[in-house]
């Protein structure tokens, strides 16, 4: 029985990496693996404004599994790096899988993997959501070097990726490998697996639901265009806000569905420490982060009233739980992605499990995943009119969905996981 590690966030935090590592863990897990998590206690500095635990999903995504989940790392706490190592080395796992995306945890994550090889010979693999950060600090580059220096392959969803970890170790060779999945371990050249993001299966269709009913309730109109997960600067709400009033002035019978919690709006603002935590890690972000990436004053929901679109724009702004993310994408026609950067995208993943067609952005690896015409459409990125005229040639020209279903027939857990195993 193979023995296989990932370190992630574990299934109590919100947002995709930790459905990602459930959902990972939960491929292994079929495949007959002894699965075991590894799970940060806390992700981030501890100054970091933001509520990162799930308190509102009830569902235990893992609970008729036999994966063991273990919460051990603080990112505040060195010592608990030591211990997560020491976890690790007594798990002894064949392969140690580690989810990487964002280049602040490039520290404990650089010391935990340096520490793993040089006590075993287990395969070090970093799966790769993102290299090139939403919001650029000056530290990034150093960051990245010392912790993408030590894993022994790579894992990447686009090829975009894959130069960007070119940019940041020029001089390295790297293998590309297909998805197959047939590598080896070489200090001649570092291999690196091309695979697709897998379309998570925690998320399906209700053939119960009322689409009509639940519209009704919503005040939604014939035809819906659905943005859904974390408010941020880098996914472009307010272009898509700005495209969709342009549409609205020229239909009547079009609505934009917001669904999702605002990421820095997460913690009582009266509370002292919220407060604390806001000044000092606004203090930090002035030294590091170029004022352009800064993102803290992004409020593109307030686009609805300054533009009167409060009757054709409905908000369900906060964090929805595991047991409602159907209803919104089986109600909805179409799910826009109108994003100013983009790294393999969750939610272009949860939609295709509902066989939604997407619109989105010419912007990283959407024109890899989306072809223009066949299970989507693409438009320029900042550009309202080429976003404006997408939606609106969706309407006159809709995608059939046995295109999208065509589309994502291959891109499951279980395969992915088969390629991991492939070593």
């Amino acid at each position: 029985m193979r023995r296989i590690i990932i370190f992630g966030p574990g299934p109590q935090f919100k947002g995709g990496i930790a459905n990602y590592t459930s959902s990972l863990a939960n491929a292994f897990d079929k495949l007959g693996c002894e699965v075991h998590i590894v799970s940060w206690t806390q992700m981030y500095p501890s100054i970091l404004p933001r509520d990162l635990v799930d308190k509102s999903s009830k569902k235990n995504l893992l609970q008729e599994t036999k994966i063991q989940i273990h919460y051990v790392t603080n990112y505040n706490n060195p010592i608990s790096w030591i211990k997560t190592v020491n976890l690790i080395k007594e798990i002894s796992p064949d392969i140690v899988v580690i989810q990487w995306s964002i280049a602040i945890q490039g520290l404990p994550i650089g010391y935990i993997t340096k520490k793993l090889r040089k006590i075993f010979t287990a395969e070090i693999i970093f799966d790769l959501h993102v290299v090139a950060q939403k919001e650029v600090s000056i530290i990034d580059k150093g960051l990245l070097r010392y912790a993408l220096s030590k894993p022994h392959t790579f894992i990447v969803h686009s090829l975009k990726t894959l130069e960007e970890l070119k940019q940041i170790f020029p001089n390295k060779k790297f293998l590309l490998v297909d998805e197959t999945g047939q590598r080896k371990i070489s200090e001649l050249a570092q291999s690196v697996v091309k695979l697709y993001h897998p379309i998570y299966d925690m998320f399906t269709p209700d053939i119960n639901f009322d689409k009509d009913r639940f519209k009704k309730e919503l005040g939604l109109k014939k035809n819906v265009f659905l943005f859904f997960g974390f408010i941020r600067k880098y996914k472009g709400l307010h272009n898509v806000i700005n495209a969709f009033e342009k549409l609205s002035k020229e239909r009547n019978d079009v609505s934009l569905l917001i669904v999702g919690e605002s990421f820095w709006d997460t913690l009582d603002p009266k509370k002292i420490s919220t407060k604390i935590k806001k000044t000092l890690f606004g203090l930090i972000k002035k030294l590091l982060v170029k004022k352009s990436d800064d993102e803290s004053g992004y409020c593109p929901l307030d686009l609805i009233e300054q533009k009167n679109l409060s009757d054709k724009v409905v908000v369900i702004n906060r964090y929805v739980p595991n047991e409602e993310v159907h209803k919104y994408f089986q109600v909805a026609d179409c799910n826009v992605l109108f994003y100013l950067v983009a790294t393999p995208s969750g939610v272009e993943s949860i939609s295709y499990n509902f066989q939604l067609p997407s619109i989105a952005t010419k912007v990283g690896h959407f024109p890899e995943t989306i072809k223009d015409g066949y299970n989507g459409y693409l438009a320029e990125p900042e550009n309202i009119d080429s976003m404006y005229n997408v939606m609106r040639k969706f309407l006159y020209n809709p995608i059939p969905r046995d295109r999208v279903a065509e589309t994502a027939k291959n891109m499951s857990w279980e395969n992915y996981a088969k390629v991991i195993l492939q070593q």
